[in-house]
């Protein structure tokens, strides 16, 4: 959006009333719009293609293209577009099925000017700092609390400052991060990102400082390494709660002495990134337990922006579903085009436990099953059962993983901690801490085996 755009916001007046659009036109010129007035909702679709608009004021009834018919219409062309809908028949149950669909505001006729006046303001700062300067528009959103971290995302973004951004699983950590590296300075550099909890301890400090060659069986050549390769750019950490504590102290001291060591070189080597880093932990409480050190969680804290939960920002939910809608049908090839109302309202009302990622799944599952260009609602109920079970992420693989060999071992060993340790190839601390992370307690396989004997 440009300056002129901001300074004098354009907006698009729908109303089969010629005597309405007459005197709204008038009001709000005088507030300093432009605006373009249409009377019907086909001449609408034509100018939000053609013209840069940035709010729609439309009637909720109309013959032909009522105003809700118009929004869905909207939305398969522009999903950053806010629509504020008037009627003067409006019920509560208008309401809440226009804001279940995503509609940003909807008002009663007489229109309230003064009311009429804030939501429009609203409605064109939530536009405004979703996309500034394009930065953040793969992130879908209309939710007042999304808007405010991508408001505060967007002021951090030139400033050389390491951020942590918290959420849980599948909620877009990766996605923030990329959008904040696009609104910096570093955005003609590159953007590398690794999963900390993916590899092993020795594979991942490889990854990250990089190895000579003969370092280790099978580095037959130099590998630069992740810091090097993210060179200028931004290096994205995900699931830093999953790094190693001897990784961690590597990793502290690269980030202030701005130098690494690739593994087998005696040669320090200059670097000049900036961290991005995240979790779905509590690092305070890691912290506490000493899983993860003090000293990294302030140095890479600096600011921390915590990202909210998809039942949190239900309002998104349409918005959403219908970009990935859209994108999935055309990556398949498929002639599918919206959700029914009552699929759309079933997505609305369910839980999301797996946020964002799960909503993919669900979507990416109704347009592979849908034999017609509007999902039904059968099938969305069917692919939120099936995606409550869904396939888990490579972490949570891994933590499963972990706790089940952790329990075989201390069966095995009787719960001698000592003698588990060994067979695993830990020390008796390293199998204390990732004992107390799986809450397993040695007395309790001493138990069970005396009461067996």
């Amino acid at each position: 959006m440009t300056q002129q755009q901001q300074l004098t916001p354009h907006l698009l007046l729908v109303d089969d009333d010629t005597s309405l659009l007459r005197l709204l036109t008038i009001r709000l010129e005088g507030e300093g719009f432009t605006v373009t007035a249409v009377e019907d909702g086909q001449s609408a679709l034509k100018k939000v293609r053609s013209d840069s608009i940035d709010v729609v004021l439309s009637d909720l009834r109309m013959p032909g293209l009522d105003g809700l018919s118009l929004f869905e219409e909207i939305m398969g062309l522009r999903q950053d577009l806010p629509v504020i809908l008037m009627t003067a028949h409006g019920t509560i149950a208008d309401a809440v099925e226009a804001t279940q669909r995503g509609v940003f505001g909807f008002l009663t006729k007489p229109v309230d000017h003064d009311e009429l006046r804030n939501m429009l303001k609203k409605a064109l700062s939530h536009s405004q700092a979703a996309q500034p300067g394009d930065w953040a528009k793969n992130i879908i959103t209309r939710s007042p609390e999304m808007l405010n971290v991508l408001d505060q995302a967007y002021r951090i973004a030139k400033r050389e400052v390491s951020v942590l951004i918290s959420g849980a699983s599948g909620t877009g950590k990766e996605l923030l991060a990329n959008a904040i590296h696009k609104a910096s300075d570093r955005h003609d550099k590159p953007f590398v990102a690794i999963n900390c909890g993916a590899l092993p301890e020795n594979l991942l400090e490889s990854e990250l400082f990089g190895h000579a060659k003969g370092a280790f069986t099978g580095a037959v050549q130099a590998n630069a390494g992740l810091f090097r390769e993210a060179d200028g750019g931004t290096l994205f950490l995900d699931e830093i709660g999953d790094m190693p504590m001897t990784l961690q102290v590597k990793l502290l001291r690269a980030l202030q002495e701005r130098q690494i060591r690739p593994v087998g070189s005696s040669k320090h080597v200059d670097i000049d990134v900036r961290i991005i880093s995240a979790t779905h932990k509590d690092l305070q409480k890691e912290m506490e337990e000493g899983t993860f050190r003090e000293d990294l969680y302030y140095r890479l804290n600096v600011v921390n922006l915590k990202l909210p939960s998809l039942k949190a920002r239900s309002e998104d939910i349409p918005l959403l579903a219908r970009s990935l809608l859209q994108q999935s049908a055309e990556r398949h090839q498929v002639d599918v085009s919206q959700f029914s109302d009552d699929a759309m309202q079933m997505l609305v009302k369910a839980d999301w436990p797996g946020n964002v990622r799960q909503l993919v799944n669900v979507v990416e599952q109704c347009v592979a099953l849908t034999q017609t260009p509007v999902v039904p609602l059968h099938l969305v109920e069917q692919a939120l059962s099936s995606s409550r079970q869904s396939w888990p992420t490579l972490t949570e693989a891994r933590d499963a993983f972990e706790q089940q060999y952790l329990h075989k071992l201390l069966k095995m060993t009787d719960g001698n901690v000592t003698r588990a340790a060994e067979l695993a190839g830990r020390n008796r601390t390293d199998m204390h801490k990732l004992m107390k992370k799986h809450e397993l307690e040695a007395s309790d396989y001493r138990d069970r085996q005396s009461e067996e004997s």
